[in-house]
């Protein structure tokens, strides 16, 4: 009988994360990785299905956004940059709504967290100077729009003011060494090249970083 009290004591808070006594809860500067099964059918010309292409190699999830939870007025906010929104803060329930499938169903949603709590809760703030900015379509590290894992690049910063995440040469190919169509569309509309090869950061390669690690928390 007490084992089952003390049972019930641990999962009664714990109820929205599936009862599970290790889940944790969101943390302001954790960051939220949206994944789709490597076998979930995208649109051919869709963002997504292109981002999906040239990042997600033979990986089981594809990760194609990366956004920055905050926890304020005891809510969920959420920091992050997208094509509907450009550089937007917004409730929890904003971003599920965005992201939900055809289908309806949800993406697989992959918590991550800094070891360093300070330097988390001040990289929340530096996001915070960006609101308002637009989406960067062109990709380019020198302008004042920003893409997703962009943001989250310019945002964590060390104690001198470094980026504790890497950039790396941007890859826009599929796996056959062409450019999906998608890119070929965008950029000949924004009458630039393709800028491959340029430093830059994408959500798949910077849920890898060392300086995070995962945390069992249930969304939503």
């Amino acid at each position: 009988m007490k084992r089952f009290l003390l049972t019930l004591a641990v999962c009664v808070p714990a109820l929205l994360a599936g009862c599970n006594p290790a889940a944790q809860r969101l943390q302001t500067g954790d960051l939220i990785f949206v994944g789709i099964p490597a076998d979930y059918s995208l649109d051919a010309d869709s963002m997504d299905s292109a981002i999906t292409t040239a990042t997600g190699g033979q990986t089981e999830l594809n990760r194609i956004h990366v956004a920055i939870a905050e926890i304020a007025e005891g809510e969920t906010w959420i920091i992050d940059a997208t094509i509907r929104h450009g550089v937007d803060r917004h409730p929890l329930d904003t971003f599920l709504r965005d992201f939900t499938l055809r289908d309806g169903s949800l993406p697989v949603f992959e918590v991550k967290r800094l070891r360093d709590k300070e330097l988390a809760e001040r990289a929340v703030q530096n996001a915070k100077q960006y609101l308002g900015r637009p989406y960067d379509q062109h990709f380019q590290p020198t302008d004042e729009a920003l893409y997703c894992s962009e943001l989250v690049y310019d945002s964590y910063l060390d104690a001198k003011g470094e980026p504790i995440f890497h950039a790396a040469p941007m890859n826009f190919k599929g796996p056959d060494g062409e450019f999906p169509l998608y890119w070929q569309q965008l950029f000949e509309r924004l009458g630039q090249p393709i800028p491959q090869d340029i430093p830059g950061t994408n959500p798949q390669g910077m849920s890898g970083e060392k300086a995070l690690h995962s945390v069992p928390v249930r969304i939503p």
